[in-house]
This record gives C-alpha cells, structure tokens and sequence, in this order.
C-alpha cells in the first residue's frame, strides 16, 4: 500500500463498534426502499459498498413519525413489523466485516406534500415559515415535543432488537433538532427556547430518551451542519458549542459534519456540491470540532481524491472521512486505494446527473458514469461470453467507449473507431462551459476501461459501409452521436445567427448583445448565456420553458441561475423562437402564443436541440449484419442514457 493512504487504513474504535479503517459511507436518499423499508435492492446496493471497503454504512434518513414526510419514498421506522426487513440489512453488512448505522429523522417544519396528495399539516418549534418549501408550520406543544422524543427512542429500540449497529440523530440541513437550536426558527419563550441551554433542551432529551431504552453496545452519533451556509441558517457557534455540550455530558458516541441546508436555494447546492466552482468545505472547520471534542469526528463533503481524503485524517480534520458519490461513482475506491490500485479509480465529477438528479424525479439513484449502481441485482455480475465475437464500435463518444469497454471485458474482440483526432464526442464541449471542466473525467475514466479491457482504438477513422464490408465484424455498435437541431425560423436581414456549438467551440464571431434561444432549458442554453457574459456581452437568455435550466436537478439549476442573475443575463422565459427581422428576435410566448420582441441583437445564438447523425444506420441496414445503436443516434438526450445504453449494448452481445 502506498504509504500516502496508509492514515485510511488505520482501524478505529466509535463506541462499542471496532472499524477495520477509516472512511464510511454517509446516509443519502436512493429511492431504492419499498414500502418504506430496505428493499433486496437496496440492501444489494449498501452491500456492494461494504463489499468495496467501506467500514461504515450509513443508511438513508428513516422518519420516526408517520405523519412526517419529508419523502415519501424514504425508509421509516414507526412499526414493529418493520424490523425484519432491517434484520435482513443488517446481516448483509455485517456478512462484508462493516458496520451499519440508520439515520433517524423527522423534518419538522420541512415537510413536502404527502402521499395522498394533501399538503402536510407541518410542526416546528415556532410558527416561522419555510422559504423553500413553502410550509407555515404550527408551533409544537409540549404534549408534541415529548411524544416525538419517544418516536426518537422507540424507532432506535427497534433497530437495536434488528441488529442495526447504531442510529445517527438527523440535525443537519435545517431539519427539526436544527430549528430547535437556531434563534431564527425557534422564538419559544418556554424551556425549549430562548437560552442556547433550552434550545439544546430538545436534543439533549432526545439523546437521552434513546440511552434509556438501548443496551451500552448500541451506538448513537449526532449529523449536524458546521454550518448551514446563509444568515439565516445554524451558524459555526452554536454548532459547535452543541456538539461540546452533548459531549461532556456523554450522550453520543461520534459527530458527523456536513454543510447547507434545505431551507434557502442558495445553501441547498452546498449540501452536495457540484463540479466547479468555489464550495464552502466543511473541512475548513472541523479541525476545530477534531480539536475541542473527546468523541470521533465524521467529516463528508465532496471528497473524492484519496490523497485528499487520507490527508484530511493526517491533519487533524477528521477521524474518519465520508465517501458518498465518490463510492455511488465507484463502490471498489477503497480496495482500489488501498490495493494499489488507484489509477483505476473512476473518479466522480460532481455532476450530480443521476445520483441527486434521479431523487428529485423520483426515480432510483444511479451514477451517469457507472450504470450498475442502484441497478445491482440486475448488472453487477458481468457474464463472459462464451462466443467471443468482433464487434466494431463506430464512435468515439460515450456511449460508443461504454459498449467497447464491457463487451471487451466480457471477452469480445472490440474495435473502436473515431473520426476525430480525440476522444469524447459532445463531453468535449461540455467541458468549455463555466463550471464544467470537470465533465470531461468521463472520457479519462472510459479510457482507462478500454485499456483495462484490451479496446483496439482506432482515431481519425470514421466507420461506413465499405470499411465495414472490408473488416466484416460480428456486430456494429452504432454510436455515432447527434448535431445541433436547425429549426424553421423566419429570417430577413443579416442579422448574425450561430448555433450553440459553434460559439462553444470558439468558432462563431459573436456581437456585443446576443439573445440565446435556448429550446432545450438544459446546460448548453444555460452555461453558453453564462460564458458570453462573462466574456461581456450583453445576454438576455429566452427559454422555452417555465424556467432557465428547467430540465436540470433543483440544486446546480438555482445555483446556475443566481450566477445569471449575478453577471446581469436578463431570462425570458416561456418563449419559443419564431422569426429573426433585422436586429429584432421575435419569439411566441409558448402559453398565450402573443409575441415576444427582442430588440437591438447582433447575434442570435440557437441551443435549439440535436437530431441523431443516423446515415451509417440506413447504410448498413442493407448487409445484414447485426447493429446495435446508443445514445444520441438512437434519440438524443445526455451522457447517461448514452452509457447506460453502451453497456447493455455489450452485455446484449
């Protein structure tokens, strides 16, 4: 092992659990439970990270009241009959050598519209509103504040008699034992606010409910915020005069550090960092927590470089780190690390595409980049074949180094050809727009699977019927990827309109008062707005949309958005393009179909959409030969559908 990782591997002891080293895997949402409960899936996904090296897994958040939802897809803990399926989780983890901690929650007055459609009836410690979720909550009696203590200490003795290791107290991100400590969201005037001691009043009795109906050996940690990342929010302070507190009077056993909060659209993007940009790190204050508390410290947060996360532990900042997408993107990284294998990690770029992305559409998490997470039972065991045959792979994108990664793993001869002189297809231009650089580590982890897998890859070729009757492969693999959409539009005038990838390529002469149409309300429309403003031109942004960025998860979208409002980008939205007259761009607002004028353009640029690049499809379709087509070339949509794709493609073969 190289000696740069060697403070990782270091065991450590948290309560009654002994823990063969010293990352974890921090609670996230995976939509992966059924009925509410760890489902066979989701177990198998928890697994697979034990599996990978992990000696702690935290669970998602599990609501202890039944009528509080914060999600409704999310583990709950509210009845006896749900400790078999915990037991079942349990077992799992232990079975790897790991550890497994739940999280118990309750979101007070953050709570979303309920199962049944019905707006919740939300409790908080005062009747202060949430700005993010639109929620006025009531003001929790005494009655209500003692009965949720006792939700608190029935679920964790519940998950004791399941064999869960431990639970972890939920009082991060503006959630319940968090509105309790903050002055701005409790302005009790009884014992439970007021003082920091009676606003600690709550969570110091919750703790303390839980140690009486549990056993010495069952763990409890505290999850809490270094800070919530707006004025309004938990700040440093009380957080770690808090965490102090509960300390000296013995009623945990570790403490979790994260940043952000749910309760302001500008500290939501804090609590999972995206690519780019310059983030709060909670690691810039836990040494002060490392330093002043006698228990554990858990620190997670976007750490995703083994040389970073090992050097966290060496300084002080940490007694262990949190891996979360860094392991959603590869559940091997800490076998890898500490095998001497780190080259091969496939690192993450904090897109946040599939892992975040998919909780907020309600769909189960996955990785852009690994296709078998979430979907486990389903992929994770990759069949070699036991008829090795040629397959031909026309484009170089990521869909195309997918297919040809997996099949050749699987034992297939695969070729690879490109017609470009580098590899990556449109992730060559995702990677130009302000805070997406980060987007081309697709392409440096799939050639690293190629080579892994013995990929013959052939550049400047490009793939048609006469290479294909010359080389005669088993199956073609069509990736050929997409072009920009060019939509009908009036024109008069000369006036100056490019498309999208031409002025992302630096190819396009661009004016000084651009209007981008963007069709699509997805990055391009966002990211060209916000480079050419940058590079200061006058941009007013029109999307054909409720909103900028209306395709893109919650979080990157509003933090994308406060960028435009910031460098002065004017957004339109509802407008689809119509016509260009002179300097003039004329949209229909895509409700009331009246017209939209802009006035005073020199460029229009169009993020109009793609059409699929299809020719070799119709080529060939004549040979008889097996084809197979991904990504955009079937129908254009992301880098995910494209992977995904690539890989069943190869495991089709």
């Amino acid at each position: 092992m190289n000696p740069s990782y060697q403070h990782l591997a270091e065991p450590i002891q948290i309560g009654a659990m002994r823990l063969r080293n010293r990352v974890f895997f921090p609670g996230h949402g995976t939509g992966l439970p059924i009925d509410n409960v760890p489902s066979d899936a989701h177990i198998a996904y928890l697994r697979k990270r034990a599996q990978g090296g992990v000696s702690l897994v935290v669970t998602e958040i599990a609501q202890v009241e039944e009528r509080a939802i914060y999600s409704a897809q999310a583990l709950r803990i509210v009845s006896d009959s749900q400790i078999g399926a915990y037991s079942k989780l349990a077992q799992a983890i232990h079975a790897e050598d790991s550890r497994v901690l739940v999280q118990l929650f309750h979101p007070g007055r953050e709570m979303h519209v309920q199962p049944d459609g019905r707006r919740a009836v939300a409790w908080a410690p005062s009747e202060i509103p949430s700005d993010a979720n639109h929620v006025m909550p009531r003001p929790m009696s005494k009655l209500d504040i003692q009965q949720t203590i006792q939700q608190f200490a029935v679920a964790a003795k519940r998950l004791e008699r399941a064999g869960i290791d431990g639970v972890e107290i939920v009082a991060t991100h503006g959630f319940l034992p968090s509105q309790f400590l903050n002055t701005h969201t409790n302005e009790r005037t009884d014992e439970y606010g007021g003082s920091f001691e009676n606003r600690l009043r709550f969570l110091s009795e919750l703790l303390n409910a839980i140690q009486d109906v549990t056993t010495s050996h069952f763990v409890v940690g505290l999850r809490i915020c270094t800070n919530e990342g707006f004025d309004r929010g938990l700040d440093v302070e009380t957080s770690l005069n808090a965490c102090i507190a509960l300390d000296r009077a013995e009623l945990v056993d570790y403490f979790s550090l994260t940043y952000g909060t749910v309760s302001d659209h500008g500290g939501a993007v804090d609590m999972i960092a995206p690519m780019g940009g310059e983030h709060p790190r909670v690691e810039a204050e836990s040494k002060r927590f490392c330093d002043l508390l006698s228990k554990p410290v858990l620190v997670a947060g976007r750490i995703n470089q083994m040389r970073y996360a090992a050097s966290l532990i060496e300084d002080g900042a940490a007694d262990m780190v949190g891996l979360a997408r860094a392991n959603i993107c590869d559940p091997e990284i800490i076998n890898k690390t500490l095998g001497g294998k780190v080259e091969d990690i496939r690192v993450c770029i904090g897109c946040n595409q599939a892992c975040i992305g998919h909780r907020h559409t309600g769909a189960p998490i996955s990785c852009i980049q690994n296709p078998v997470t979430g979907r486990e039972l389903k992929l994770e065991h990759l069949k070699l074949t036991e008829r090795p045959k040629h397959v031909l792979v026309a484009g170089g994108g990521p869909g195309g180094m997918k297919a040809a990664a997996v099949a050749a793993a699987r034992g297939h001869r695969v070729t690879l050809c490109e017609r470009a002189a580098e590899l990556g297809g449109q992730v060559k231009l995702a990677e130009r727009l302000p805070h997406r650089s980060e987007f081309g580590g697709i392409v440096t982890n799939l050639k690293r699977e190629m080579s892994n897998s013995g990929v013959d890859v052939q550049m400047n070729v490009e793939v048609d019927r006469a290479l294909v009757e010359h080389v005669k492969p088993d199956v073609v693999i069509l990736a050929t990827g997409a072009r920009p959409y060019s939509a009908k539009v009036e024109r008069e005038g000369n006036t100056h309109v490019v498309d999208a990838w031409s002025v992302i390529r630096g190819e396009a002469n661009v004016g000084a008062s651009v209007v981008v149409a963007d069709w699509a309300s997805d990055w391009i429309g966002l990211g060209v707005a916000e480079m050419l403003a940058r590079d200061g031109c006058h941009v007013r942004l029109a999307v054909n949309g409720r909103m900028a960025g209306e395709q893109l998860h919650a979080y990157t979208r509003d933090s994308a958005v406060g960028r435009l409002y910031d460098l002065g980008v004017e957004v339109i939205p509802n407008a689809s393009l119509f016509g260009v007259v002179d300097r003039t761009v004329i949209f229909q607002h895509a409700a009331s179909h009246s017209p939209i004028e802009l006035n005073d353009a020199d460029t229009v640029v169009t993020a109009l959409g793609h059409v699929g690049v299809r020719e070799l499809e119709f080529e060939l379709s004549a040979l008889g030969i097996e084809t197979i087509s991904v990504g955009d070339c079937q129908a254009p949509r992301t880098a995910e559908e494209a992977i995904l794709e690539g890989m069943e493609a190869a495991l089709a073969i």
